[in-house]
């Protein structure tokens, strides 16, 4: 799987801790999907004992077709900013899926999955509003794993963020997207050095 493909029926789980806006980025997916892209969406969020900072979890599956399941079986991507959350799901994405972590809160063991990392939080530190991390997440699933249109995506962050903060969510989403797009170019490029090797 590579970036910007779309399939039938995309399984994507994002998890974290309670505080980081986890189940916002789940609906924010669900919503572009629906709205944006016309497609059908489920969303299932789950909480721990405690919600800020106790685990958390959102899981949305994006079909072209009737979903007849609303609960994530085996991840295709799952979106890791915690690394609690991630020994929970990594081991049960496909072996064909794509594993995003925050590089700075989450230590990736190896297994089948492609694993790309970002420093989201960090990131948001920079733009001066930790709590858009997921934001900036939002930003890199779409531009890694095409699960919902740039466009959608766009529009739903504007639609669903706290009004005021709408630019520099944008702007939190467009760093995301971009550096998941820079990723991929490198990528590619280091791939074709070594085919021509």
């Amino acid at each position: 799987m590579t970036g910007q493909e779309t399939s039938s029926k995309k399984e994507i789980v994002v998890t974290g801790f309670g505080g980081q806006g986890i189940v916002l980025a789940g609906r924010i997916l669900g919503k572009a999907a629906a709205l944006g892209d016309h497609r059908e969406s489920t969303l299932v969020q789950s909480y721990g004992p405690e919600s800020r900072g106790g685990a958390c979890s959102a899981q949305v599956i994006i079909s072209d077709g009737v979903i007849h399941y609303p609960y994530v079986r085996k991840p295709d991507i799952l979106s890791a900013m915690s690394q609690a959350g991630y020994e929970k799901y990594a081991d049960l994405v496909e072996e064909d899926g794509i594993i995003l972590i925050d590089q700075d809160l989450v230590k990736p063991k190896p297994g089948k999955a492609s694993v790309f990392a970002i420093p989201s939080t960090r990131f948001a530190e920079e733009l001066g509003r930790k709590m858009m991390a997921n934001i900036i997440m939002i930003g890199f699933i779409v531009a890694t794993t095409g699960a919902v249109s740039h466009q959608a995506a766009l529009q739903t962050v504007e639609k669903s963020v706290p009004k005021g903060t709408e630019k520099k969510n944008l702007e939190a989403f467009s760093k995301g997207y971009d550096f998941g797009l820079a990723l991929f170019k490198g990528r590619e490029k280091k791939a074709a050095g070594q085919v021509g090797a």
